[in-house]
């Protein structure tokens, strides 16, 4: 089964976001096996996007579950996470709790 994917693509500087949505499996292969933070050539992705570059910086799987920067996987995985880690919030001091966190690869 074959899902589409929505791009929220920002230009910070100026403020600027777009929305796409790519169903196409062959403007897909280009964000496979790619790691949060790596870069992807816009010509890639669609032709009005030619001589730009984008960068991978999040986003979740069909289930809502969050990337998670160095889990080296492209499923989901349950880690222990504490205040120190993104994902979670504690509500009480030294409170620890497994959440489902998805991996960085896309």
């Amino acid at each position: 089964t074959f899902v589409a994917m929505k791009l929220n693509i920002s230009n910070p500087s100026v403020g600027a976001q777009k929305v796409i949505e790519i169903d196409e499996e062959k403007k897909l292969r280009a964000f496979y096996d790619k790691r949060m933070g790596q870069d992807v050539a816009g010509d890639d992705v669609d032709e009005q996007f030619a001589g730009y570059i984008f960068r991978i910086c999040g986003g979740n799987d069909k289930e809502g579950f969050a990337m998670k920067q160095g889990v080296l996987s492209n499923g989901r995985v349950r880690l222990l996470l504490d205040k120190n880690h993104t994902c979670y919030r504690t509500r009480r001091k030294g409170e620890r709790k497994r959440k489902s966190v998805r991996g960085c690869i896309v």
